[in-house]
């Protein structure tokens, strides 16, 4: 790890680390011999959306000289986060090139037989019955000796591969390619965070859990996000690409019914009270269960009021659900675009964006391009106990949707079969409303392309991870 002493890195952080970005108006690339101000200088498309609320993101602006950090190991990363002992100190960490999760202090990858001398998963399934019913440690000799195992090499991978971000932190890629493959980076209770130009490749979980009881024929269950927010607020998540990377679902183990195991958790989750957060220009690509707001149903005594976050020009691609999926939170979601095919043969989408309960979701000037069997605008949200959702100028393939119809209808029908039960729930009994209780335009200045073509073009332009030009050595 190389530290700063001053000059040019230093005032990178102090001046240029908040404003390198791209928005609609052009895609800058800073020369790497224009130096810091130059670099500052080629900002379009600056903050904006719930991370300027309360006291405002900015993230490790003014961090000392030995709080700038230069980071090529997982050894490298973690001293930094420690940042000398005083980690929420303001601090910039620049990642170049790429660091595993799995990395051991010695350059080792560590695998399952690293974290579980004797973790088997064949032997682990056999332990249920036909077709993943229920599990018995008398069904074969190493049945508890495989469900300790599988514990104990979760517990261990955890403390390997989950890395937390402290309060006051710009976590920035170097160049077009810095990349965190397999770390669960995690933001827990922290504040005033910015997370810009980083690829972030989903964690294999080495030792997913079966539960026979989750849906109608069981589920797998993985432990790692790429990245998790945890009771954080102010916080910007810009120009990052999130996916399963090398390690696809088709390529998966089979499990159960002849489907792969699910080794993928989300890409990124915000829950537990999470606040004021922005996430733009992203791509969030081939995955299942993309991004969850919001901790459950039963956790309204800690969301409620909180989970307000702004989603703007991130590209869902191949995200089979939850692009998002909203409990609670006030969500804009605007000028995003989902793309995907109902035939996909690890992705199938199912949803775009889920309306779930007591989401209050401002939506806007999304453009869906689904594809395959039975693709339509249903396909653009799934209402899971929402009674709340409001669409404007959006459009299916080009062409204007009725989303608020879509939600409505959606809602009407799922409210009319819980109402059938001998104790209907409580969501069953409201009405549906466009009426989310609050305005954007109200909170923060934001300007929204509205044609298809225009967002189509932005995003697929500037999403993702490598579009900053963050050059180095100056």
């Amino acid at each position: 790890m190389r530290e700063s002493s001053g000059g040019p890195l230093l005032a990178f952080a102090l001046a240029g680390v908040l404003t390198l970005g791209a928005g609609p108006e052009a895609a800058a690339e800073a020369r790497p011999e224009a130096g810091p101000a130059a670099i500052a200088a080629t900002s379009f498309g600056a903050l904006t959306g719930w991370a300027t609320a309360g006291e405002g993101t900015t993230g490790g602006a003014g961090a000392a000289p030995d709080s700038v950090h230069v980071v090529e190991t997982r050894a490298e990363l973690a001293a930094a986060l420690a940042n000398g002992g005083d980690p929420t100190a303001p601090k910039v960490i620049l990642v170049r090139g790429s660091i595993a999760g799995n990395e051991a202090d010695d350059g080792r990858l560590l695998e399952a037989a690293d974290y579980a001398p004797g973790w088997d998963l064949e032997r682990y399934m056999a332990c249920f019955g036909p077709e993943g019913t229920e599990w018995s440690d008398s069904r074969y000799p190493w049945c508890g000796e495989q469900r300790r195992l599988r514990t104990t090499g979760s517990n261990a991978q955890k403390r390997q591969i989950q890395l937390t971000v402290p309060s006051n932190t710009t976590l920035l890629g170097l160049g077009r390619d810095a990349r965190l493959l397999g770390v669960n980076l995690s933001i827990n209770t922290g504040r005033n965070i910015i997370v810009r130009n980083l690829e972030l490749e989903a964690p294999v979980d080495h030792f997913p859990s079966w539960d026979p009881w989750d849906g109608e024929q069981g589920a797998w269950n993985a432990r790692f996000d790429a990245l998790s927010v945890v009771t954080g607020s102010n916080i910007w998540i810009d120009h990052c690409t999130f996916g399963d990377g090398r390690f696809p679902n088709g390529e998966a183990p089979t499990g159960f019914h002849g489907e792969p195991v699910e080794r993928h958790d989300g890409l990124l989750d915000m829950e537990d009270g999470t606040d004021f957060v922005t996430v733009s220009y992203s791509r969030f690509t081939d995955h299942s269960k993309t991004m969850l707001v919001g901790s459950g149903d039963g956790r309204g005594d800690r969301d409620r009021g909180r989970l307000r976050i702004t989603l703007h020009h991130n590209l869902f691609e191949n995200s089979a659900q939850r692009s998002p999926r909203v409990r609670f939170g006030q969500v804009h979601v605007y000028n995003n675009y989902f793309t995907g095919s109902t035939d996909d043969s690890d992705y199938p989408v199912q949803y775009g964006i889920g309306v779930g309960l007591e989401s209050m979701i401002a939506s806007e000037y999304n453009a869906f391009d689904y594809g395959g069997p039975g693709a339509s605008a249903e396909l653009a949200l799934a209402n899971l106990n929402g009674h709340q959702f409001s669409d404007r100028g959006s459009w299916f393939r080009g062409r204007p949707a009725d989303l608020n119809d879509v939600a409505r209808r959606q809602f009407e029908a799922r409210a009319a079969e819980a109402r059938a039960t001998p104790e209907p729930p409580e969501w069953a009994l409201r009405e549906f409303t466009t009426d989310v209780g609050w305005d954007p335009a109200d909170r923060y200045d934001y300007r929204p392309q509205r044609d298809p073509r225009a967002v189509r073009a932005t995003v697929l332009a500037l999403a993702g991870a490598g579009r900053l030009a963050v050059p180095w050595p100056w």
